[in-house]
């Protein structure tokens, strides 16, 4: 199974550029089988562009975590501090193995389901 997440568009190209090496979230799917992630990249792109896999996920109180990701966040202190502001914990998916797709795909079309707010389970038809 996958998990299908919206990203703003200006951290998802940073992903698979190779700048953003941690996707933050203030709360984290539930299911631990999850080992890969489906990038949307959100309003006005409206695409699924790539994908990759899940090294590990880090929960930590948000200096914590920032001291730990901030060399390779592909965002300001600024931004997450705003993002994690109402937060004592946050969590970042640690990224490894990015594919980008040569061809953006439709979620609709490509992946039958609608943009999630946040995350959303993916299993492909068998």
């Amino acid at each position: 199974m996958k998990v299908i997440l919206s990203i703003k568009p200006e951290f998802a190209f940073k992903i698979f550029d190779g700048t953003k090496l941690f996707e933050f979230r203030k709360s984290i799917f539930k299911n631990p089988s999850i080992s890969k992630i489906i990038v949307y990249a959100s309003s006005p792109v409206q695409q699924v562009i790539g994908e990759f896999e899940i090294d590990e996920i880090l929960k930590f109180e948000k200096n914590k975590l920032w001291e730990l990701t901030h060399k390779e966040s592909g965002i300001s202190e600024h931004f997450f501090f705003k993002y994690f502001e109402e937060k004592v914990d946050g969590y970042a998916i640690k990224i490894k193995n990015i594919k980008k797709y040569k061809e953006p795909k439709n979620l609709k079309n490509d992946f039958n389901i609608l943009p999630p707010q946040s995350f959303a389970y993916y299993r492909p038809a068998v």
